[in-house]
């Protein structure tokens, strides 16, 4: 199923898709991403971090960021104080891994998890209105580039995403600028659109 982004529906459309544990193309602030809900009611969890890796062929050890809705969201997930020269580019483009909160079970096996709040407010709404974080990876095969055309991603994904949201192309988008922050330590891994 294709829908606009620009429709009225969208919004509830994708929040439903993730929540009943399914896999979506949702546009980003950078990229397309394969997306899908933390927490599904009623399925295991991590259900559709499964289906994502499988259509990607991606490896099970590479981990998928977790979009949230709000910038304070952070730290429902981490006791790590965050500088605010990174809080402040927040909505915003850029990817923020930091250690989990041990007594949080949705991240009961991984010590560390990539969080983004993307500056998009169509995708917050939908993050919002899941009530949990939504994975997000890059639309392609693994080792493959990324596809920025909706019509590329129609063509090579259309039959294994339950649902794509079009948006136009992301010709020449730039990937969110990955940190890793750990006590007082800063580390840029990736440099992306925004300058840390």
């Amino acid at each position: 199923m294709t829908v606009s982004k620009s429709s009225i529906s969208s919004v509830s459309l994708a929040a439903e898709c993730l929540l009943k544990g399914g896999v979506a193309v949702l546009p980003t602030d950078t990229v397309y991403g394969f997306s899908g809900a933390v927490d599904v009611p009623g399925r295991k969890r991590f259900y559709s971090d499964d289906r994502i890796r499988a259509i990607k062929g991606r490896s099970e050890s590479k981990p998928l960021i977790e979009l949230i809705a709000s910038p304070k969201d952070i730290y429902l997930y981490t006791d790590v104080k965050i500088p605010q020269a990174i809080m402040s580019k927040w909505p915003g483009a850029l990817t923020v891994i930091v250690p989990v909160k041990k007594d949080v079970p949705l991240f009961c096996d991984t010590p560390c998890v990539a969080f983004r709040c993307p500056g998009d407010e169509w995708i917050r709404k939908v993050i919002e209105l899941c009530g949990c974080p939504v994975y997000s990876t890059s639309v392609n095969r693994s080792g493959s580039p990324v596809l920025d055309t909706i019509s590329a991603i129609k063509d090579e994904f259309g039959s294994e995403a339950d649902l794509i949201v079009e948006d136009g192309d992301k010709k020449g988008c730039l990937p969110s600028t990955l940190v890793r922050i750990n006590g007082e330590k800063i580390e840029v891994l990736r440099q992306g659109s925004v300058t840390v």
